[in-house]
């Protein structure tokens, strides 16, 4: 049963046209004024609007942009008896299903009514079908760990929503890529993908490269410039490092994902808005809230869902299948034809603990592809400081080893850190000279 408001403040009006619509079957709900229909739309959706135009304080154009601003899905269809072309124009570009002039008949009423309907159940039914088709691939994100598999079974799960998304994660795990995930995965990925470092402006550039500025709005502001919330409309905006977003700012977002309206610098007049927030950040945002230094109510709107991207040191079992893709997508760049890692290589990969994470993973293998002239990254191709990690890859033994096969294992190594120095492996194993000789003999070791 489709759920229909009207908004009109003639009584007779707006009753006869409740009964009607009533008759034909529709769930009606009638109010007498746009601040009735926009207290009701505060509170819950509706497939289709009636709205008189003219109505004080609040006009239907005025409900007109607020429904599309808060449910870009639901119909509405614009009625007055003061028809112009100039706001049937206004009405048309700013989403109106049709622009309806009184006097009207009642069976033309009836058959707009049954035609937005059809429209809106058609546009479900798509939608339906898109997430019916949703990929079950993220050729973003690479990594087969628990960590990533839960991850993106969620990701499944809050894509096609419209709900508040947090991203979390050390620098350099890859959680603007988590975004870009999201939103192509999203109903909104034939539109804009957006990112904004939060932490890279002050509260004036912040909210000037976001909501963009008036014309004069200040000195050298000398055209009306749209901010990323507009550049991004119908898509995804990605609110990168937000526990670095000045507290006067959060004030700001706040309203942007209570009311999905903006100013500009220097306007006075809302601008409607219908798009995704994604936030992303490296910091623990609930100390951050008891600390004072961000908003609690924005931590609660922005913490509907929280994703967690592991950090690489968590994800070994991903280190190999990262470095191959990054390898293939960088050999490429550089027109280089370079298909495989070494074992050495790989070996010093599996025992560095990468605290730059993916991102330390992607410029390490860049140095090595720059360097490298044949067709195998070799371990000579790492820097200095990671070649001292080679040996220490830990693998599971066959078998438990006996206390005198470690002791061999274990001085065997420390001779290959010292470039076979007896004087150096000595002074680092705690023995003198003569005692690391008796066990060379001992072990057989050259």
């Amino acid at each position: 049963m489709a759920d229909i408001l009207i908004a009109e403040d003639e009584p007779i009006a707006r009753e006869n046209l409740e009964h009607v619509l009533r008759r034909e079957g529709y769930s009606v709900t009638a109010v007498e004024d746009g601040n009735a229909a926009l207290s009701e739309l505060k509170q819950r959706e509706f497939d289709l609007i009636l709205t008189d135009l003219r109505m004080k304080p609040i006009d239907g154009m005025e409900v007109l942009e607020k429904s599309k601003a808060l449910y870009p899905e639901t119909e509405v269809i614009v009625i007055t008896g003061y028809a112009a072309v100039t706001s049937a124009v206004e009405a048309m570009q700013k989403g109106a299903y049709y622009y309806l002039a009184k006097p009207y008949e009642i069976d033309e009423m009836r058959h707009l009514v049954r035609q937005a309907m059809e429209k809106r159940a058609l546009r479900k039914e798509i939608r339906d079908l898109k997430r019916q088709k949703q990929p079950s691939e993220f050729p973003l994100l690479i990594g087969n760990c628990c960590g990533m598999q839960e991850m993106k079974k969620i990701i499944l799960q809050v894509a096609p929503t419209d709900c508040n998304v947090l991203i979390l994660g050390e620098t350099g795990t890859g959680k603007e890529l988590v975004a870009k995930t999201i939103h192509q995965l999203s109903l909104r990925a034939e539109h804009r993908f957006l990112a904004v470092n939060c932490g890279a402006f002050n509260e004036e550039l912040l909210a000037n490269e976001l909501f963009g500025h008036e014309r004069e709005a200040f000195t050298g502001a000398k055209g009306i410039k749209k901010g990323l919330l507009e550049a991004a409309a119908g898509g995804t905006i990605l609110l990168d490092e937000i526990g670095d977003m000045p507290l006067a700012m959060q004030v700001k977002l706040l309203r942007v994902l209570q009311e999905r309206t903006f100013l500009r610098v220097g306007g006075t007049e809302d601008i409607s808005v219908d798009i995704r927030i994604l936030a992303a950040t490296n910091k623990d945002l609930k100390e951050e809230v008891e600390q004072g230094r961000f908003r609690q109510d924005l931590f609660y709107r922005l913490n509907v869902i929280t994703l967690v991207v592991p950090r690489l040191a968590d994800r070994q079992d991903d280190i190999l299948l990262l470095s191959r893709h990054l390898l293939k997508k960088i050999a490429s760049e550089q027109g280089k034809r370079i298909e495989s890692l070494s074992d050495a290589f790989t070996e010093i990969l599996l025992s560095y603990e990468f605290p730059g994470n993916v991102r330390e993973l992607q410029n390490i293998l860049e140095r090595a592809v720059t360097l490298a002239n044949g067709p195998t990254l070799e371990a000579h191709h790492l820097p200095a400081d990671l070649r001292k990690f080679a040996g220490r890859v830990q693998r599971p033994p066959e078998r438990l080893l006996t206390l005198e096969e470690n002791e061999r294992d274990y001085i065997q190594w420390v001779l290959g850190q010292v470039n076979g120095n007896k004087t150096k492996a000595a002074e680092l194993l705690n023995i003198d000279r003569v005692s690391l000789w008796r066990k060379l003999k001992r072990y057989r070791i050259e």
